[in-house]
């Protein structure tokens, strides 16, 4: 059987196309709608995950062999399924399937469909999710709290394995303008648990993670480590709910572009910046001060190319 980003790279082939109306959801947008029930359990919210992360593969699987692939029993499906508003798996599994023909396993039969080709179709799906980022920053109070710990955490750690990276790296990279002592963590295992301990150690109370699909194993264990040694975990990632979004104090959910082979992580970007930018809010006079100086230095050994 083919990999979920097998079948990917087979669906999202760059094809020609002529601009239409209004692209499609990508499938994660609309399997996260379908699963918005705020009174799913633990078991039930690993199923959601499952289904949202394989689901070109996970539609046409049957009851008995996705209950062996998420780890719980066949009437936990059969729970799932009912809690999520359909009358069993059977529906359900039409429902999934639909979706997984429809937006990736068509290929060019759904680029005829709405008349745009595949890369104006993966911009459309960033679109929407920054649409719906938009809707959710209409209450900016948990970002600007979220800011106000991080850089009150001295030091603050920032952690993303594998494909998370480069937006630990981009994140830390903006926070060493404005922060004193920014630790990033681009390593797992022992690695990680002692960057971990000794952030606490130091006198650390946060540490801010990243977790894209597919998320990592390593990560999971690292925020159980940072817990466990005392510090609190605000976590960026595309989904609010799963074995990874339980072991944070607080969570930031948005939606990856999963149109093309790889995914593309334009929401989680601006809410990376959102949170730099309420860093800076949060203590303005050391903000302007360390932002002075390293321009100084920075003219000084000529660090950037003069427009």
């Amino acid at each position: 059987m083919s990999s979920p980003q097998q079948a990917r790279a087979q669906a999202s082939a760059i094809t020609s196309g002529k601009t239409a109306p209004e692209a499609e959801a990508a499938p994660a947008s609309q399997l996260r709608t379908l699963f918005d029930r705020p009174r799913l359990s633990p078991g039930q919210r690993r199923i959601a995950q499952y289904l949202i992360e394989h689901i070109t593969e996970a539609a046409f699987l049957s009851i008995t062999d996705l209950a062996e692939r998420v780890g719980v029993s066949q009437p936990s499906v059969t729970r799932f399924a009912a809690a999520v508003g359909f009358s069993g798996y059977p529906a359900l599994r039409e429902k999934l399937q639909s979706i997984a023909l429809g937006t990736l396993a068509g290929g060019p039969a759904a680029t005829e469909e709405n008349g745009s080709n595949e890369l104006q179709a993966a911009v459309d799906a960033e679109i929407e999710n920054l649409e719906n980022l938009r809707r959710d920053f209409a209450d900016p109070d948990q970002l600007i709290d979220l800011g106000r710990k991080l850089s009150a955490s001295t030091p603050l750690t920032v952690l993303g394995l594998r494909i998370s990276v480069s937006l630990a790296e981009y994140f830390a990279y903006a926070a060493r303008r404005i922060h004193p002592d920014v630790r990033l963590v681009t390593r797992g295992g022992s690695v990680a648990y002692d960057a971990l301990l000794q952030s606490r150690e130091a006198g650390g109370t946060w540490v801010l993670a990243f977790s894209m699909p597919r998320h990592a194993q390593e990560t999971l264990t690292a925020l159980r480590v940072a817990r466990s040694a005392g510090l609190k975990v605000a976590l960026v990632t595309d989904l609010a709910l799963g074995l990874v979004a339980d072991e944070a104090d607080v969570v930031f959910a948005t939606g990856t572009g999963s149109r093309l082979v790889f995914d593309s992580y334009a929401a989680p970007g601006v809410i990376a910046s959102a949170l730099l930018q309420a860093m800076t809010d949060a203590d303005p006079e050391r903000t302007q001060a360390r932002l002075e100086e390293y321009e100084q230095i920075s003219d000084q050994h000529q660090f950037f190319l003069r427009d």
